[in-house]
């Protein structure tokens, strides 16, 4: 099956699930008597697609520093330096054995106020810590399912570690790992959200002020669910064109 074809199938089933489900959320509200008010959506479209484009420049800069955090933890995380293994294996403890909620309000009221840092870059550095973590435990695994004689026959060739990480398991390890990676990103897309709680008007905090000034709880959300969808979907569909990139490439 061709690529475009494939693409046509998955977004067709998106579209034919998406119906349905909008179908059946219809029906239950018309058993309540609930009366839709989409005329009201359209004249706030303008407010949440900036609020999109905001909640779009978090995830991009925290994906961006997740990957370079995550891709030193992990190697840390193998690492036979005892220092080095020790702090990274600390830090993706502490991340992961935290709610994500609890370090952005850290990271905002105590990070934030000793360091001036805006509410944006802590939001960001929140997200990227909270993905680093998660990351790393990916690239651990992805690095370890790589066969370790091709670390050894790459050092006797006359290659450094971090040559041979560089030139022969990193690659390696990369077309391993990209789906769960897609899924981490696509899920700190969803949970970017929760920077609304330091007052980033993000797609969440626009929805709310938007809903407590015009009443239409169900139409408001609906379309903010709709703007996480695109993203989202848009995000799976490029990462699924890289997976068969790199599969034509091998």
């Amino acid at each position: 099956m061709s690529w475009e074809k494939w693409n046509l199938k998955t977004i067709s089933i998106y579209i034919v699930l998406a119906l349905l489900a909008v179908g059946f959320l219809y029906v239950m509200l018309a058993r309540i008597g609930y009366r839709w008010h989409w005329e009201d959506v359209p004249p706030n479209l303008d407010l949440l697609f900036k609020a999109m484009l905001l909640t779009l420049r978090i995830s991009i800069f925290s994906i961006f520093f997740g990957i370079i955090i995550g891709l030193i933890a992990g190697i840390g995380r193998i690492s036979k330096n005892i220092i080095f293994n020790g702090i990274t294996t600390i830090y993706i403890e502490l991340i992961r054995g935290t709610p994500l909620l609890v370090q952005i309000l850290i990271m905002y009221y105590f990070v934030g106020t000793l360091l001036q840092l805006s509410s944006f870059v802590s939001g960001v550095v929140a997200l990227s810590l909270f993905s680093g973590a998660y990351v790393a435990e990916i690239v651990r695994a992805g690095i370890q399912s790589i066969h370790r004689g091709q670390m050894e026959a790459a050092r006797s060739l006359g290659m450094t570690y971090i040559q041979a990480m560089r030139y022969i398991i990193l690659p390696q390890a990369l077309k391993r790992i990209l789906p769960p990676l897609a899924g981490q990103f696509i899920s700190l897309i969803k949970d970017s959200s929760l920077v609304s709680v330091i007052a980033l008007p993000d797609l969440v905090l626009t929805g709310r002020q938007i809903v407590t000034r015009s009443f239409r709880s169900f139409e408001i959300w609906f379309t903010v669910a709709g703007f996480y969808l695109v993203m989202t979907l848009s995000l799976s569909l490029i990462v699924r064109y890289l997976e068969r990139r790199m599969a034509t490439s091998d």
